[in-house]
């Protein structure tokens, strides 16, 4: 697979288990993205994360910012559209779902618009901008995370979404936590918090079992 779409492939769960599509956030495919693709993995998934930068990354924002804002959303669909295919293979016939974190949040729910074989959709306190994604070519259900404290991906946003979502007849779950943007990232300490954290991951987990493989988490999945 990644001889097909450059990124992070792990396969621990082996053949058989559902399939996840990792987008990262605007800083690129770095160790704390791979480290999360790892403890999904640990839960029963095949992961694999798209390196949408070609192998830059970053820790600077201004420099995040304006690899962001090159990104080509088409290169980022025709990335998802081979990795689906590549796992669904490799997985003989296996569902798949995608999950992102900011950035990687607004482009899972932009190409589950885009791409039917997608199964699930799980957004982290990312939205695609308005317009951008017709929600009405969603064919899996989503669930999605946010902050209640996020001053980019704001509460408004959120709600914004939600009505989106209803419109269109998208069967959907928004979970809020009292937290700031990135509160996930655990590598950024000034904005993580492991209670919201925590809870946002085993909801996750929950969710793309059920919707992947018909199912909660495997009772020996590592915690």
């Amino acid at each position: 697979l990644g001889q097909l779409v450059p990124g992070h492939l792990d396969a621990r769960a082996g053949k058989g288990h559902p399939g996840v599509v990792v987008l990262h956030e605007y800083w690129g495919l770095n160790e704390q993205t791979q480290a999360f693709c790892g403890r999904l993995a640990s839960r029963g998934f095949v992961v694999f994360a798209p390196d949408l930068y070609d192998g830059k990354v970053t820790t600077d924002p201004t420099e995040a910012s304006a690899l962001m804002s090159g990104l080509n959303r088409e290169k980022v669909v025709h990335a998802v559209i081979r990795a689906v295919a590549a796992l669904k293979s490799v997985q003989l016939g296996a569902r798949v779902g995608v999950l992102g974190f900011c950035m990687g949040g607004g482009l899972a729910l932009y190409t589950a618009s885009r791409i039917p074989g997608l199964n699930a959709c799980v957004p982290f306190y990312g939205i695609p901008a308005p317009g951008e994604a017709d929600y009405s070519a969603i064919r899996g259900r989503v669930q999605g995370h946010f902050a209640n404290r996020d001053t980019f991906i704001t509460p408004a946003r959120v709600d914004g979404l939600e009505r989106d979502l209803q419109r269109m007849g998208v069967e959907y779950e928004l979970y809020r936590y009292d937290a700031q943007h990135a509160f996930a990232n655990e590598a950024r300490p000034e904005v993580h918090d492991p209670v919201a954290a925590a809870e946002a991951f085993e909801r996750a987990v929950t969710f793309l079992h059920a919707e992947l493989d018909g199912h909660g988490p495997p009772p020996n999945a590592q915690r």
